[in-house]
């Protein structure tokens, strides 16, 4: 385990009896933007992550994965660690704005986009909303969001399982039993 990544496994993980919450951000490309292929629109979304009151305190390398759903364009992933004192709900809205700013539309799901902001995990734990869930419903299922975060936070538990990232990346990686 690397500095960083114990660094946030630990402290700053429980950090919460102060102001500032803690979030991890899964980010996707894969369509061009002014010029931009999908890996330059994530290196400028980490930039968009670090303005405030974002602090963008680690970043993932960046990945390439397949498209789900009807898109045939590979998709640029990466994951960050943000800290701010936005709640679960200003922090949803300050994504989206990011997203529009990268000319993010929402038309179809899966469909090819400019930049998608998910909301991960939070150091608070658990939200249910109309607008939100945090946990990622399909954060578990979903390699492509899973490598980048366990890249800068493998320990980090999901509040639901109870399991680390680094548990949830090897289970998806395990062979599954075929039925017949």
């Amino acid at each position: 385990m690397n500095k960083a990544s114990t660094r946030w496994a630990g402290r700053a993980y429980r950090q919460r009896e102060t102001d500032q919450q803690i979030y991890a951000v899964g980010i996707g490309s894969n369509r061009l933007l002014a010029g931009l292929r999908p890996r330059d629109i994530v290196q400028q979304a980490f930039r968009a992550l670090d303005t405030r009151p974002l602090r963008l305190a680690e970043r993932s390398p960046i990945i390439s994965s397949r498209p789900l759903g009807p898109s045939a364009r590979s998709y640029a992933n990466a994951a960050a660690i943000i800290v701010t004192p936005l709640r679960p709900h200003a922090m949803l809205d300050q994504l989206q704005a990011i997203e529009r700013a990268f000319h993010r539309r929402r038309h179809r799901r899966w469909g090819a986009r400019t930049l998608d902001l998910d909301l991960l995990l939070w150091s608070g734990g658990t939200v249910r909303s109309k607008r939100l869930t945090v946990p990622h419903p399909a954060l578990a299922d979903r390699g492509f969001v899973l490598e980048p975060l366990r890249a800068i936070a493998p320990q980090w538990r999901h509040p639901i399982t109870g399991l680390t990232i680094r548990q949830l990346t090897f289970r998806l990686a395990q062979p599954r039993p075929s039925h017949r």
